[in-house]
């Protein structure tokens, strides 16, 4: 039996949208698939806030962050890590041997833009990573404050991890200066997981044609030059380009304001139940608004929570993320999801720890 989903990730996906991955195939060098491409395009545009091309990746978003990590960086690499997907935009750096350094905060805490300011005085840097929505610990670092500082330094590429925010938090990519912004589908768009998505300035194109291709298959000059066709270099996952295709023009039809409206909405129920009988993790002031990350303060058995939930309601929610498994737990309020839907797992867990 189907448990709907409340994780972080993969999230639910509508029986409507799930039947555009039966659309029978096409070939990806044939005009229809051409014609998918060039329509998905200007409504990615919108959802971004870009004028700038945005790329399909047949891949996680981790093959997005190698993309960006091996394409953008001439001289060296500044990560700022304060939780499990930071720590990964660490780890591709250096595996793929770009020149890099980390900035480590405490997992609940944000980074804050001063912090930022002093490491980039340096003049060491051409490029920063950050995670703009931390979905290990729900904490949501402030993307405007660290992008102005950022764009202080001329020369400073910004590329931001929206994994669990796009499609969920109104982001506006160009007018931040973002470089490189990207996240997967199985988030806040309420796909299957399989593709992933990111917008890129010119600036940050400019600068991929200068360095010499450190892969293959995540090289952003190539994807450009194949993209101003209207394809990918390789195959792309085309069922994934038809339900993109189709929950775009559900997310548009809804309107992104109220997209983002709901999101908000969803994120202060969860958030305000957390604090009458839990408490939340990160500190105040920078929650995340598609996911909240609650600290276990009455020492219950996370995973038998779970369990029983799975058991007893055919829904799941998530533990806590590697190190604080047990100590947190994590429900999702992004993609399809309504306020009804969160007013009834809220209700399940209630009765199942007996806090009523």
């Amino acid at each position: 039996m189907h448990n709907r989903l409340f994780t972080p990730g993969p999230t639910e996906v509508r029986p409507e949208i799930l039947q555009r991955l039966a659309t029978p195939q096409i070939h990806h060098r044939s005009p229809q698939c051409l014609e998918l491409y060039a329509e998905i395009q200007p409504k990615l545009q919108r959802l971004l806030y870009t004028k700038n091309p945005v790329f399909l990746f047949t891949s996680s978003s981790t093959g997005a962050m190698e993309a960006a990590a091996t394409n953008l960086v001439e001289k060296r690499c500044l990560n700022l890590v304060n939780g499990a997907f930071s720590e990964r935009w660490h780890e591709i750096t250096t595996w793929n041997r770009v020149p890099c350094d980390r900035m480590d905060v405490d997992w609940s805490q944000a980074i804050k833009p001063e912090m930022v300011d002093r490491q980039l005085a340096s003049g060491a840097y051409d490029a920063v990573t950050l995670v703009y929505n931390e979905t290990s610990t729900g904490l949501a670092n402030p993307l405007a404050e660290i992008a102005t500082v950022v764009n202080s330094y001329h020369d400073v590429h910004l590329l931001v991890d929206a994994v669990s925010a796009m499609a969920g938090v109104k982001i506006e990519t160009d007018k931040l200066g973002i470089d490189f912004l990207l996240a997967g589908t199985q988030k806040a768009f309420a796909l299957p997981a399989g593709i992933a998505v990111a917008a890129m300035s010119e600036r940050a194109l400019a600068r991929a044609e200068r360095i010499e291709p450190r892969n293959y298959y995540f090289n952003l000059k190539l994807m450009y030059k194949y993209h101003l066709r209207n394809q990918t270099p390789s195959t792309p996952s085309i069922p994934h380009m038809y339900a993109l295709n189709a929950q775009l023009d559900d997310i548009l039809s809804e309107g992104l304001e109220k997209r983002f409206t709901r999101h908000r909405a969803m994120a202060k129920r969860v958030q305000s139940w957390a604090e009458k009988y839990f408490a939340i993790y990160p500190e105040q002031g920078y929650w995340s608004q598609t996911l909240t990350c609650i600290a276990n303060t009455r020492q219950i058995s996370v995973a038998d929570l779970v369990k029983t939930l799975i058991a007893n309601n055919n829904v799941r929610i998530a533990n806590g993320y590697g190190a604080l498994k047990e100590k947190t737990f994590r429900i999702a309020h992004m993609g399809d999801t309504q306020i009804y839907e969160i007013d009834g797992v809220l209700a399940a867990i209630e009765d199942i720890l007996r806090l009523r």
